[in-house]
């Protein structure tokens, strides 16, 4: 007969999620803590110093964040012989047999997220042990889970993908930056599990996806001591990376967790690289989306203002609001609790700082639903991104007359904020356009009562009414994109009511600057005076390629060329202007990489690259990544001449298994990058 004065004592916990993990999907993350979704079940085996007895005292303590406690939802004690509903946890005795029991365990689908501690509590001994820690996770899979999303695809996309693209370039020309996520990799889980602590979240504000977003969203830009990545547009990246080298988030996040110092440095991208793949480790459907056209609207009036003087020349003291030609954001997929009925799905999330939030640099999450009917008071931030997408875009001509400033619209653009919304598609290589998830049609009925209605929300008529024009009717500019060390032509459209013989004057402005509407170098004026007839008009400005050639060498990011330009009918006087974007395109190069590869076996890739362009590039450099090899490998070659081929070869062992993506990169001073990529099945 066993002693019935001998104290219970639990040895030893195991805890056995093999199955549950791998319908989970929790496996791949390289912790060393185990991981699981809430409303998920998981079992414990414990290993005892004598067989369970009825009188026997047995119960199970999770606890997590500071000074765990029952009244705060920080601390579920649940004893696993007297079935109960603690919190909407629960725990049963599933198996005995000896000395060792099995628990099966099931978590809230509302826990609170993160890292927790188990205590086995027997009697007066506490099994208490720093191997006993697991990492807790939102569940998309659940339907009681406020991230719940029903479709598998998707969440093979927006959960499980740990590779993917920006889009990036001009609404004419997009172009795919591919991007490693990453978020199964070597202490990336680890590091979100410590950003929640680090972050102002309590902790039984992270049972809420909506505010662990809005936290996570805060907690990607450095500021006040505190944060992952520093933003940089100032096109000086010494002391740190130009953010256009990145090609994946894990080195970011590993770099950022190992060290506790901000990284440098990040762009628009980057920081939605870097929130994408946290809620997605974290459990939140999350995807990488890009507008064109994006507007900066510091005002928060809906409209995009830029003002010239009679020289068409901006005037950046008056000029504050920007259009980007591209910006990219995150998307995160939620139950809205918080607001009215209608306001649940895709949320926008935006980790680049650019406006405060309630105090801090964030955006989001605001709903689609609501950026679409231009409900721009629904929390968070929504007013800031329906300007982006959906503002007006404005051209003001100051004039003086008699010592006083005068403006006069010249320019009024209802469609041109918020072009082709992108993101990658579902299961697929490919872009998907979404557009319509943000807004009603440019031009449509629809479109403009979305934006009469929230003009009215703001409880002001609109001030700008489109420039009554006697015979100008409309001035539109038109660029290819243009080969690299080749002239830039742009052609000026101009429509009248009359074909009558007319004059016209015409001013062009040029610079190259960022996506961002930062001017980096002025390059030109161009002037021409043509005779137009008829009433539609072509007139050609033709851009030298010496004068902006000299100047991408100096430049440690890739540029476009932005053309202000202004005509004037000499009889009339009738003014009108317009802005042209034209980016650089560049030669390819080829890749051969074989379709499999064994771990631990040499993998070549085989790279072939000829300059087909007018200009020597120099300081050229391949470069090879891949979630599925240890490092990034490169390969310098420095200068190549215009016509000149040349061939490199780069070795990597594979170390995971699986398809994995190799993504190549191809650098130089002058052509920042260019891309090429394949995916490798990699097998033991």
């Amino acid at each position: 007969m066993m002693d019935a004065s001998k104290e219970l004592q639990v040895l030893h916990i195991d805890f056995l999620n093999q199955d549950n993990a791998v319908s989970h999907h929790t496996w791949e993350f390289q912790t060393s803590s185990p991981v699981f979704r809430r409303g998920q079940v998981f079992h414990l085996r414990l290993v005892l110093n004598q067989p369970l007895q009825s009188y026997h005292q047995l119960k199970l303590e999770f606890s997590t964040g500071p000074n765990p406690s029952i009244a705060k939802h920080t601390l579920v004690v649940l004893d696993p012989r007297t079935p109960s509903d603690h919190y909407n946890w629960q725990a049963t005795l599933q198996n005995e047999s000896g000395k060792e029991v099995t628990v099966a365990v099931t978590s809230s689908p509302n826990a609170i997220l993160g890292k927790y501690q188990l205590n086995v509590k027997t009697g007066n001994h506490i099994l208490k042990s720093e191997e006993n820690i697991l990492y807790l996770l939102f569940n998309p899979w659940c339907k009681e889970d406020m991230v719940f999303m029903p479709d598998e695809d998707e969440r093979k996309e927006y959960i499980l993908n740990d590779t993917g693209c920006h889009y990036v370039g001009a609404a004419r020309s997009i172009k795919c930056k591919p991007w490693n996520f990453g978020q199964f990799e070597k202490n990336v889980l680890d590091c979100c599990i410590s950003l929640l602590t680090e972050s102002s979240l309590k902790p039984t504000d992270r049972r809420d996806p909506v505010l662990v977003c809005r936290a996570m969203c805060a907690m990607m830009s450095f500021e006040k001591g505190q944060g992952v990545l520093i933003g940089n547009w100032t096109g000086d990246y010494e002391g740190g990376t130009a953010p256009y080298k990145w090609t994946g988030s894990a080195p970011i996040l590993q770099q950022y967790y190992n060290t506790k110092q901000a990284v440098c440095f990040g762009q628009c991208w980057v920081f939605a690289g870097i929130l994408t793949t946290v809620l997605r480790a974290l459990g939140i459907p999350a995807r990488s989306v890009t507008g064109f056209d994006s507007a900066h609207d510091t005002e928060r009036n809906l409209t995009v203002d830029t003002y010239v003087n009679e020289n068409g020349k901006k005037i950046t003291s008056m000029t504050h609001d920007s259009v980007w030609n591209f910006h990219v954001w995150t998307d995160a997929w939620m139950k809205r609790p918080d607001l009215p009925k209608g306001y649940d799905g895709w949320q926008a999330v935006d980790a680049t700082p650019q406006e405060r939030s309630q105090g801090v640099f964030c955006c989001g999450p605001s709903p689609l639903t609501a950026i679409c009917k231009g409900d721009i008071f629904i929390v968070y931030d929504t007013r800031f991104v329906f300007s982006e997408v959906n503002g007006d875009r404005l051209i003001w001509l100051v004039k003086m007359v008699n010592g006083q400033e005068e403006l006069h619209i010249i320019s009024m653009e209802t469609t041109s904020i918020g072009k082709n919304i992108s993101t990658k598609a579902v299961g697929q290589d490919r872009r998907r356009d979404i557009t319509y998830e943000y807004k009603y049609p440019e031009g449509s009925s629809e479109e403009r009562q979305v934006m009469d209605h929230a003009f009215l929300l703001l409880s002001s008529e609109r001030e700008h009414r489109r420039p009554v024009k006697e015979n100008f009717l409309h001035m539109s500019v038109q660029s290819d994109d243009v080969l690299l060390g080749n002239s830039v032509n742009f052609t000026v459209i101009l429509k009248r009511k009359t074909a009558a013989l007319q004059n016209v004057n015409i001013l062009g402005s040029f610079e190259l600057q960022l996506y961002t509407g930062k001017k980096m170098a002025k390059l030109c004026d161009l002037n021409k005076t043509s005779q137009i007839q008829g009433q539609v008009s072509e007139v050609t400005l033709t851009l030298d390629s010496k004068t902006y050639i000299n100047s991408l060498a100096i430049l440690d990011d890739e540029p476009v060329i932005r053309g202000f330009i202004i005509a004037e009918i000499v009889e009339s006087k009738e003014i009108m202007a317009s802005e042209v974007f034209t980016s650089f395109q560049y030669p390819e190069f080829s890749i051969e990489l074989p379709n499999t590869g064994r771990i631990g076996q040499l993998l070549v890739c085989n790279c072939i690259f000829k300059n087909t362009l007018a200009i020597p590039l120099t300081d050229v450099k391949f470069s090879l990544e891949s979630l599925g090899i240890s490092s990034l490998q490169t390969s310098d070659h420095g200068t190549v001449q215009p016509g000149e081929t040349i061939q490199s070869q780069i070795k990597c062992t594979p170390i995971k298994t699986g398809p994995k993506k190799f993504i190549v990169k191809l650098s130089s001073k002058q052509v920042k990058e260019i891309n090429a990529q394949k995916i490798v099945l990699i097998t033991k």
